[in-house]
């Protein structure tokens, strides 16, 4: 069985790709928790390779 990734957010941000919610420092991503996420976006939301231009979240 697979363990499931979690994240807690480090930067506020509004996440564009669903329906402009916004997230705060502090804040689990995503809502709700059991939401499926393509790991292509988890990289982005990682790294800097979005529009921020730097990690907005931290896998814990």
């Amino acid at each position: 069985m697979a363990t499931k990734r979690r994240f807690d957010v480090i930067e506020d941000f509004k996440d564009l790709q669903d329906k402009n919610k916004l997230y705060f420092k502090g804040d689990r991503f995503p809502r709700p928790a059991n939401k499926k996420l393509e790991d292509e976006r988890l990289e982005e939301l990682l790294s800097s390779k979005n529009k921020l231009k730097k990690p907005v979240i931290k896998e814990i």
